[in-house]
């Protein structure tokens, strides 16, 4: 979780509500994997990103079944989704865009087929879930294309990683002043503080060493990608409040499902790309 928790001293689960060595060991098991994948063939990330895409989107479908029985079209999401990831290697943002629109069209016909009861509601749901999770996504998947993308990404995620210690440590010491009580009580404007002091150094280091920008551009970069990865963290509670759920799966111990763990890393995929395309172009 991006920007900071606060909240009073608890068991093992740790201040910030979660099982915390659990929550550890699973984020490294991830992080190897993922690393393993840049490190080796670049293709293999795609993949990675691709199981993440697939099972983020299934939790994320089942959980607007389960709180509001909205009825996502899964099969078209599904595969529309893995077309859009693996097309934006060969044809980047036409391939993108051409799946997410071909996508959409097959949405608004799956769902005739249940009649007008709902069906602008489950229409836009299906729209929505594509778009947020498996286009957002393919903007991580172009970052790895050029020929130092294994750097872009690690720079992506290596502030993503530092936005969350950061402001997880800030919160946990320092939080007294909540950000956003009514959607997501844990987190204080402490713990952003903290994110944003980890995220603007972490960014001035990686697009200095690994990408050869400016480090002012690496204060810009990190800087931006706390405030998409809270944003992203907070946007994720409020559809669980909205839902009336509290985790989008069960998947990852300390953690909730998997959507759980991308719900800041895909808006920064996004805002990585932008921002590196247009500081260091390839």
């Amino acid at each position: 979780m991006s920007g900071g928790e606060r909240g009073a001293p608890g068991k093992s689960a740790s201040r910030a509500g979660r099982d915390l060595p659990a929550a550890i060991a699973v984020g490294v098991g991830l992080g190897a994997v993922i690393l393993v994948a840049l490190l080796t063939v670049r293709e293999l990330f795609i993949g990675v990103v691709a199981v993440a895409v697939a099972i983020s989107t299934y939790e994320l479908a089942s959980a607007l079944k389960r709180g509001a029985g909205i009825q996502v079209a899964l099969v078209p999401v599904l595969v529309g989704g893995q077309a859009a990831l693996w097309l934006a290697w060969p044809l980047g943002r036409a391939g993108v865009l051409g799946a997410f629109v071909v996508t959409m069209l097959v949405c608004l016909m799956w769902r005739l087929k249940d009649g007008a009861d709902g069906y602008l509601r489950d229409v836009t749901a299906s729209v929505f879930t594509v778009a947020y999770v498996a286009v957002f996504a393919s903007f991580a998947v172009m970052l790895v294309v050029p020929e130092d993308g294994v750097f872009r990404v690690l720079a992506f995620l290596i502030g993503v990683v530092l936005s969350d210690t950061g402001g997880y440590v800030a919160g946990v010491l320092l939080g007294k002043h909540p950000m956003a009580p009514t959607i997501s009580p844990k987190k204080s404007w402490e713990g952003f503080a903290g994110s944003m002091v980890a995220g603007m150094v972490g960014g001035a280091l990686t697009v200095g060493v690994l990408l050869d920008g400016q480090w002012w551009q690496g204060v810009l970069f990190g800087a931006a990608i706390v405030v998409t990865a809270t944003a992203g963290d907070l946007v994720e509670s409020l559809i669980k409040r909205d839902l009336g759920i509290k985790d989008m799966g069960t998947l990852l111990p300390g953690h909730g499902g998997l959507m759980d763990r991308m719900d800041s890393l895909l808006p920064s995929a996004v805002v990585s790309w932008l921002l590196l395309h247009l500081f260091v172009p390839a």
